[in-house]
């Protein structure tokens, strides 16, 4: 693919007379790091997952952000009320422009809404959380909401802000679908408000950015002026990096390096518990499953054979042989940093192997079936080798797995609602944006409705009418206890039917240059904000 320019002569012209507060750019500091796979594009609605999310935060912003403790502050909305049940305000932080020198309003705010609705977004759950928007200034608006929402703006903490302007003068005005088809602007071309603007951008090889002169915040922490960005896919190549100093930081480390990385003088490691829960899904929608041996109908949807795939995965073992104990083994869709987390429902399930055959033999599958699992291979740690583990536990009661483990971007191209969801057993790894559990029922579990935006990322179909009542009860209480309760009532539910098949809450596993400061924030993005370089 051809190397894309990105910004034209203005922003030029502001990069070269770069201040960046505090007489940073005179120093230089230039913040080298690597992932185990790309961001999959520029534009901020084509795919919500989370690290291409949070490496697009770097560029643009949304209403209200994280701190480096996930505590909710202002971004481009300076404050806001909630005035009704149904209607919040947010007064918009003046003096913004975009990285073109286009002023920051409440028509781009909504603007992003609007396509955010689009039919190749991947954030319409986030968009639906608004029924309308309604501009009182150039710097109020006001919100409607569907029913009462009491957490608004920690919802929309992925939301971000394009500038309507650019994107209808480069004909961008709806999301980039993850599957690709024809080439949109935005995919490889972004002008947002943050501290840092993207000068070249390279798919699968490396992405350059340069900080921005006119950021509104000159109080940011960061002394980092030019940032490079590339993909390492192969972990030893990713730590050798790391030890040899070409790069600064590298994410994830394999948990099996950590003793060895320890022993490096010029190295840390950070291995703090991330917010997200790693767990299998199976389709539970179709009449007939697709890449399985069995014909006609649908094992998934009989509970007892959900019960025994439940019952032949081993999380601790998993834990133990591939986590090197470093995960936390879930029963549930909830890591234990969310609220409403409860061990009455999140506990692992008691692996009993006997009790799964025999299921499968009263379900009408003495002799199993097999049936293919989607799996990425660079998005969450070790999830291939955790794939493969899956794979031969099942076995051993009779599933056979066919296991096609790919790189995110075909992955996510196959599985996604929107792509064609042509998948029948899948990994995902889910962190809540709000770190509430309520965004997991709204995502993962709720039956899909489109228009709603409910179960955006329920890919195996799953729906229990019972849980949908209960989360849209959650989803206006205001009493935290009382909401509390709530959840562990639908998750205790969700439990019982073996909606899933949970694996563990991943830990977090970066590896950073001694000297480097650098804040590990729960839900695993790495914020450029609190960056700060020797």
């Amino acid at each position: 693919m051809k190397l894309q320019k990105l910004i034209g002569h203005t922003a030029i012209a502001a990069m070269l007379a770069l201040t960046a507060g505090a007489g940073h750019a005179a120093e230089g500091k230039t913040f080298k790091w690597a992932y185990q796979g790309d961001m999959m594009s520029l534009d901020p609605m084509s795919l919500n997952e989370t690290f291409t999310l949070g490496l697009q935060g770097w560029f643009y912003e949304t209403l209200a952000g994280y701190d480096k403790d996930l505590k909710l502050v202002p971004q481009l909305a300076e404050s806001w009320e909630n005035t009704e049940p149904t209607k919040w305000v947010f007064h918009l932080r003046k003096g913004v422009t975009f990285h073109n020198g286009n002023a920051f309003t409440a028509d781009d705010v909504i603007f992003s809404w609007k396509r955010s609705l689009t039919q190749g977004s991947d954030m319409k759950g986030y968009g639906a959380k608004a029924a309308d928007i309604k501009k009182i200034d150039d710097h109020t608006i006001e919100v409607s909401t569907p029913t009462p929402n009491p957490i608004l703006p920690r919802d929309w903490t992925f939301l971000y802000i394009m500038d309507k302007e650019w994107a209808e003068a480069n004909k961008t005005t709806e999301a980039s679908n993850v599957k690709g088809g024809e080439s949109e602007y935005a995919t490889m071309h972004a002008n947002g408000t943050g501290p840092f603007m993207v000068v070249e951008r390279h798919p699968d090889v490396k992405t350059t950015l340069k900080r921005y002169d006119g950021y509104w915040n000159k109080d940011m922490p960061s002394n980092v002026t030019d940032v490079i960005f590339q993909p390492i896919t192969q972990e030893s190549t990713r730590v050798a990096a790391l030890i040899s100093g070409e790069m600064d930081l590298v994410m994830p480390v394999p948990v099996q390096d950590w003793p060895r990385l320890e022993n490096e003088k010029d190295v840390k490691v950070l291995n703090e518990p991330e917010a997200r829960a790693i767990f299998i899904g199976m389709d539970q929608d179709r009449d007939e499953l697709l890449f399985s041996s069995v014909k006609g109908k649908n094992p998934f949807k009989d509970k007892r054979v959900r019960e025994a795939v439940n019952l032949a995965v081993d999380t601790k073992v998993i834990n133990q042989k591939i986590m090197r104990g470093a995960a936390n083994p879930l029963g549930s869709l909830v890591a234990n940093k969310v609220n409403g987390y409860d061990d009455s429902y999140g506990k692992p399930y008691v692996t009993d192997v006997e009790k799964a055959k025999k299921l499968l033999a009263d379900a009408g599958y003495p002799d199993g079936f097999s049936v293919q699992l989607d799996c990425p291979n660079d998005r969450y740690v070790n999830d291939e080798k955790i794939c493969q583990a899956v794979a031969s536990m099942l076995a051993k009661v009779g599933i056979k797995i066919d296991l096609l483990a790919q790189t995110k971007s075909k992955y996510f191209a196959k599985i996604l609602l929107q792509a064609g969801n042509e998948t029948s057993m899948y990994m995902l790894g889910w962190t809540p944006s709000s770190i509430d559990a309520a965004n997991i029922l709204t995502n993962l579990v709720n039956c899909r409705d489109a228009k709603a935006g409910m179960g955006q990322f329920n890919l195996g179909g799953y729906c229990n009418k019972e849980i949908d009542a209960l989360s849209a009860r959650i989803d206006v209480e205001t009493d935290q206890a009382a909401r509390n309760n709530l959840i562990k009532e639908a998750f205790t539910m969700l439990r019982n039917d073996y909606g899933y098949l949970p694996l563990h809450q991943q830990p977090m596993s970066w590896g950073v240059r001694s000297g480097i400061k650098v804040s590990q924030r729960a839900d695993d993005v790495l914020d450029i904000r609190n960056v700060i370089m020797p």
